[in-house]
């Protein structure tokens, strides 16, 4: 039994009997209107293929563009002629084409439960390569489209850390020194001079003072440091393949 993807690519195949022999080309496919399920195919015969014969499906195989029925090329060249009433098989024609290919039915020979076939018509241009759609082949383009996308680049981080440097101030500093100084005795000054004792022992001391640098350091703000971004705009090239459909004719074709 033929599936509907292989109903759909009979018509317009060549037919082989089951002998090997060819027999013609497919021109119609029956389908059982209660079932919807292919039951017969007609077949050019004749010469030049000026007769059809009705042939069972059942049993028959396809591959690729062959079908393969399951009786000869004499049996179906033999088959009975039938008349068909705006393309439907009757009934009575129904039973004709049973008893002659010795398919056993129930119900053939009443014409009141007897099973009808209406031929299931196709574009004439048929696809070779798969199911065949409608009359034209669509072409098709890839389009390439453009456009930018964020993404992470990198990190930046502030970080603070203290390093030590020397310094050197000069800073003036004063030291005393000790002096010593002789004045003669006057009449200015012999008062003093003849002031305790006539002879004795003493000691006299100055106590001298000097300078020292004395180092502070303190801490003061000098300036602040943020992080900012700054954006930049440049030109990159993208290369991309597209694919693109193809459609010419083979054979002796005018263009319109």
């Amino acid at each position: 039994m033929l599936n509907e993807t292989q109903a759909r690519e009979v018509v317009g195949a060549t037919a082989h009997g089951s002998d090997g022999e060819k027999i013609g080309k497919v021109g119609q496919l029956f389908l059982d209107d209660q079932t919807g399920q292919p039951e017969f195919v007609t077949v050019n015969t004749g010469l030049f293929g000026t007769s059809e014969s009705f042939v069972p499906v059942d049993g028959a195989s396809f591959d690729g563009d062959r079908l393969t029925v399951a009786y000869t090329k004499d049996v179906v060249k033999d088959a009975p002629n039938v008349d068909l009433d705006g393309g439907h098989l009757d009934p009575e024609e129904e039973r004709r084409l049973f008893e002659y290919y010795g398919i056993a039915t129930t119900d053939a020979v009443d014409t009141d439960t007897a099973q009808s076939y209406t031929a299931q018509s196709y574009t004439e241009g048929h696809d070779t390569s798969g199911p065949t759609t409608d009359e034209a082949m669509t072409r098709s383009e890839e389009r390439v489209q453009v456009g930018t996308a964020t993404q992470e680049a990198g990190r930046v981080r502030l970080r603070k850390y203290v390093t030590t440097e020397m310094e050197t101030h000069e800073v003036p500093v004063r030291k005393e020194r000790a002096v010593l100084e002789t004045e003669p005795i006057t009449d200015a000054n012999v008062g003093d001079a003849l002031e305790g004792p006539e002879i004795s022992e003493e000691e006299h001391e100055v106590v001298l003072h000097e300078e020292r640098p004395v180092v502070q350091k303190t801490t003061e703000p000098v300036e602040r440091v943020r992080l900012g971004t700054q954006t930049e705009v440049a030109q990159e090239t993208v290369t991309e393949e597209v694919r693109k459909e193809h459609i010419e004719a083979e054979g002796d074709v005018q263009r319109r």
